[in-house]
């Protein structure tokens, strides 16, 4: 496997292993619109060549490879841009510049829209389908989730579902209020396209949480979908919030 490098933000000095991996996203924090002009120009080109060198850029848009190198070093400290090193011969490796998920996700993905004809057509052909289908979703998510939960204690799993739907895209945290009682913030949608048309999408939500957690009681207090700026579950144990047996 091609192993590639992408500088972390704020942190020029240093670079850490990345591995590129396929992502469902609908966008990132650096707005395309926002680049310069000339990292637009250097995103662009990576996007449509797949990867290039800072030479073949510097050839294709006609500047220098020193500009390009400049706008390269920002992007990648941005969290944009990756790098490998490849060897062709006797002498310094050539980089290979190609784009982050993050980077990627500078285009628009269309999979709410995409998902919402889908499910539109289901629905037209029966509407308890649908929600068979957001049921199948949520028992997969919660045989994931429980694999992950499996031996640890409840405040534990607390912090580990919140990692679970964090890593689903929905920006989640979590605090503990008092023992036994712990709040969960999402603070992004990762599916709002879909949830703000169909009621099954936020059902199968709040029975993931609850059917990955079955010794809590777990009510959903903000609602993204109904006009809160987060969605927001409290997460209170049944019984006494016990550890696992240590024997």
């Amino acid at each position: 496997m091609t192993r590639w490098t992408a500088r972390a933000a704020a942190t020029p000095a240093t670079s850490e292993p990345f591995e590129l991996a396929p992502v469902e996203t609908a966008g990132t924090t650096v707005a395309l619109d926002a680049l310069s002009s000339g990292r637009r120009a250097v995103v662009e080109w990576i996007k449509r060549e797949g990867e290039a060198s800072a030479e073949e850029i510097a050839a294709a848009l006609g500047v220098t490879v020193g500009a390009v190198r400049q706008h390269l070093s920002a992007l990648e400290a941005d969290g944009l841009v990756a790098h490998r090193e490849e060897r062709s011969g006797p002498g310094r490796p050539r980089r290979r510049h190609c784009l982050t998920p993050a980077g990627e996700g500078l285009w628009p993905k269309r999979y709410g829209q995409l998902a919402n004809q889908l499910l539109g057509f289901v629905e037209q052909s029966d509407p308890e389908l649908v929600d068979l289908v957001f049921g199948g979703r949520a028992r997969d998510r919660v045989r994931r989730a429980r694999h992950r939960l499996e031996g640890k204690g409840f405040d534990d799993r607390v912090r580990e579902l919140a990692a679970i739907l964090d890593e689903d895209g929905y920006l989640a945290d979590c605090e503990k209020v008092e023992e036994g009682f712990w709040r969960i913030v999402e603070h992004n949608c990762a599916i709002l396209d879909v949830a703000a048309r169909y009621g099954a999408a936020c059902r199968s939500e709040i029975r993931f949480l609850r059917e990955s957690m079955p010794d809590a009681e777990i009510e959903r207090v903000r609602h993204i979908v109904s006009g809160g700026h987060v969605c927001a579950y409290e997460v209170r144990a049944r019984g006494p919030a016990l550890e696992p047996s240590s024997q």
